[in-house]
């Protein structure tokens, strides 16, 4: 008899024709009635993002063995409860490092040489007067870049930073052997934000990482620093960051991720002409989609009593 995966949010069309030649599919997510006829029997769990695999969702899959997570963070799933389950948790950790390393970079080259494209001929005036307002104020290898967690993408976005030329210190919790830096320069979080030019958020989802950066860490950057916001959204305390950008015009925030997704019309950052908000889509590259979503091997692999590549 083979066994049964739900799968409660869209994978790859590839992984999704291999998972159905390795086992029974039902494509559905919680709280829908397809989902409610086949828990009982459900071995496998496919999440993406929305899913919350939490105790009360565990109640009603009495045969579930492992959770798949086609992505990084583990966030919404419930890894104690799980595991006092005898639940397996497995992820994607290394799918989406390129692809949010790459899109850091292009929010840095965003913010730092702005740029202007012509649709229409020009007259030698506007010509001139354009090529005049449009002219970065700083270039990259006069800045410093901070990096809070030196992890999978904060240590590639130090090697890429360092090759461009930006100063690149980082804060972490661990220590980082030298060679594993890139040339970035371990300093305590306090230096961090207040000599970085530039400030990258690159630190995970742990509830201890709620508010990590605080309104006194806030409040110490520098009048004009650029702050960008990849990891989660609840690592920032999202009214300090309001009242900095109000009273420092020349600053800017530049944030991927937030609490909640989607934000509604309450979000204290709306309407702040240095503040821009982008609807998460720093993993959104369809090699990234593709590797997060071969989830399912390491899925097939617990089911059938081997052990994972990738274990939470």
């Amino acid at each position: 008899m083979q066994h049964m995966v739900a799968v409660t949010e869209a994978l790859s069309p590839a992984a999704m024709t291999w998972l159905r030649g390795q086992c029974t599919v039902v494509q559905a997510a919680p709280g829908t009635a397809l989902f409610a006829n086949h828990a009982a029997q459900l071995q496998g769990l496919v999440v993406r993002t929305l899913t919350r695999v939490d105790r009360e969702l565990l109640r009603v899959l009495p045969s579930l063995k492992v959770v798949g997570r086609a992505g990084v963070g583990l966030d919404n799933i419930d890894l104690q409860a799980c595991r006092q389950r005898g639940v397996t948790v497995v992820s994607t950790p290394d799918a989406n490092t390129q692809a949010v390393v790459e899109y850091v970079l292009s929010l840095l080259c965003d913010a730092i040489r702005p740029r202007v494209f012509l649709d229409k001929p020009v007259d030698a005036e506007p010509w001139e007067r354009i090529r005049s307002e449009i002219c970065g104020v700083k270039q990259m290898d006069e800045c410093t870049l901070g990096i809070l967690g030196l992890g999978r993408i904060g240590s590639r976005v130090a090697q890429v930073a360092s090759a461009i030329g930006f100063e690149v210190l980082y804060n972490d919790l661990r220590e980082i052997p030298v060679e594993q830096r890139h040339g970035a320069t371990p300093v305590s979080i306090e230096r961090l934000f207040a000599e970085s030019d530039v400030l990258t958020l690159h630190i995970d989802g742990r509830p201890s990482n709620r508010h990590a950066v605080n309104a006194s860490l806030i409040a110490s950057m520098k009048s004009d620093a650029l702050l960008l916001n990849t990891c989660r959204g609840f690592v920032l305390d999202h009214e300090a960051l309001r009242d900095f950008l109000a009273g420092n015009r020349g600053a800017q925030a530049l944030l991927d991720v937030h609490e909640p997704e989607p934000f509604g019309a309450n979000h204290p950052l709306l309407g702040l002409p240095n503040a821009h908000l982008a609807p998460h889509l720093a993993s959104r590259t369809r090699t990234a989609m593709e590797r997060m979503s071969w989830v399912v091997r390491d899925v097939v692999a617990v089911l059938r009593g081997q052990a994972p590549q990738f274990p939470a």
